[in-house]
């Protein structure tokens, strides 16, 4: 099992929404299966199919988020034990492609993802690239739509 790299926030996200299925979610698909079910046919009746996807959703989700959380290794814990000189994943970098602005993003596991939020993956093409790099390193990124060059210009 790959290990998940979350950040504390991250993983107490995470837990929060696994709880949140478990309890209130479950009671209250469970309530609106039986509704449907005293709905008469269970056959055409498409609450209850409507009911039994939704179910099926919740359980694939908490079954998702149980694993995950299974195999997550919180950031904090794994930036303290490499050399702060090198771009690792829980790291805040500042880079510059060439003839653009400076951009900030923090690196962290793939289920923290969100770009729009400054965090990029450390399985993303730009993160991946970043990574074991040192500030004014110049890392070549490639991407899907080509190559690029950009340069480190602050971690911490």
């Amino acid at each position: 099992m790959p290990t998940t790299f979350l950040t504390k926030e991250g993983f107490q996200k995470l837990q929060d929404e696994l709880d949140y299925l478990r309890t209130a979610k479950r009671q209250e698909v469970a309530a609106r299966l039986h509704e449907a079910m005293e709905g008469g046919e269970l056959i055409e009746n498409a609450e209850y199919e409507a009911a039994k996807n939704e179910q099926a959703f919740v359980e694939g989700r908490i079954q998702e988020l149980e694993i995950l959380l299974a195999s997550a290794s919180i950031i904090d814990d794994v930036a303290a034990h490499n050399d702060p000189s090198i771009v690792q994943v829980g790291d805040t970098v500042v880079i510059q492609e060439e003839g653009g602005k400076p951009e900030e993003y923090t690196i962290v596991g793939a289920a923290e993802a969100n770009p729009r939020a400054g965090k990029i993956s450390n399985e993303s093409p730009l993160g991946k690239a970043l990574l074991n790099h040192h500030k004014g390193d110049v890392v070549t990124v490639d991407a899907p739509g080509g190559s690029f060059k950009v340069k480190i210009l602050k971690t911490t």
